[in-house]
């Protein structure tokens, strides 16, 4: 737990916050200093985070008074995920999915990423979902090893143009909601 941090519904006064932390995560990439596989220019852009505030499912983590953390969290499957072999079968309804986290660079190490994760899971929890599912690149073996030890399974890992970005290894990962 990261004490002070604090979520909530995203509204359109977060959106230059967001999309600075687009922009410094696509300059750690572009620096070498991380992999996310996301393309500046391509995704995530300013209009993502916009369009996830006007639907209402854009969700931030505050820190020291600072939008830190944002990711968009509602109940839409990606096409991708239509083909995999999921190992926890459960109706639609019942499927809660997080997209987009992005951690802001100057941030991370403090466990907030982590701490995104365990709020996601009590939002799905607190909205009768059963299964949780997340994706990642493939390149991004920091969220990959992140979502492990949280306990999300790699279920498949699907080759696709992915939010625009071409050769795309995209990681599928679930968890059971326990009750």
């Amino acid at each position: 737990m990261v004490k002070g941090l604090e979520f909530r519904k995203a509204d359109i006064n977060d959106l230059d916050a967001i999309d600075r932390i687009y922009e410094r995560t696509h300059d750690a990439e572009e620096a070498g200093l991380t992999t996310t596989g996301w393309v500046r220019g391509i995704y995530p852009i300013r209009e993502v985070a916009e369009a996830s505030i006007g639907r209402d499912d854009m969700y931030v983590a505050e820190y020291g008074g600072r939008v830190v953390a944002s990711g968009i969290i509602n109940k839409t499957q990606v096409n991708v995920y239509l083909d995999c072999d999921w190992e926890y079968k459960a109706p639609d309804e019942k499927i809660c999915v997080l997209h987009t986290l992005a951690v802001d660079p100057d941030a991370r190490g403090l466990g907030i990423g982590p701490a995104f994760v365990r709020f996601y899971e009590k939002t799905g929890t607190d909205w009768g979902c059963e299964v949780l599912r997340i994706d990642t690149n493939a390149r991004n073996k920091r969220a990959r090893k992140m979502y492990a030890k949280l306990g999300y399974i790699e279920t498949d890992i699907v080759p696709t143009v992915f939010n625009g970005i071409r050769d795309v290894d995209l990681v599928l990962m679930e968890k059971k909601i326990e009750k």
